[in-house]
């Protein structure tokens, strides 16, 4: 389980086998910082995570998820390996998503009206 937001890059989408899609993004996540009894300060610790997400998911992804979004995501933490151009050997972590949940409020469309006011909103 992850909360954090999509990094500088927008989902990039792939289609394959007619209608199937694959998406990939960068997620932070962020430990905050704090202080021990001492005086001493921990700063805060940010870690990026390749997220990747199939079929249904990765198109909501493309269509909703934003640079800068938070996210809530579950999923399965996998290890692979490839060979790189100069023959290297390389080793990826990704996480393969399974649910995600947009956690940032979306802006109203600028045409559309304004709730109206309850007595419970106003003021005494």
């Amino acid at each position: 389980m992850l909360i954090g937001n999509v990094g500088k890059d927008e989902p990039k989408v792939k289609y394959y086998d007619r209608d199937q899609a694959y998406a990939t993004f960068s997620l932070a996540t962020t430990e905050r910082g704090y202080t021990l009894p001492n005086g001493t300060k921990v700063p805060d610790h940010t870690d990026w995570h390749t997220i990747v997400m199939w079929d249904r998911l990765a198109k909501v992804a493309e269509r909703y998820v934003h640079s800068g979004d938070k996210l809530y995501i579950e999923g399965r933490i996998r290890y692979r390996s490839y060979d790189d151009q100069k023959g290297r050997r390389r080793y990826v972590t990704e996480i393969h998503a399974e649910t995600m949940e947009l956690l940032s409020p979306r802006p109203l469309p600028q045409n559309a009206p304004e709730e109206p006011e309850t007595d419970e909103d106003k003021p005494f």
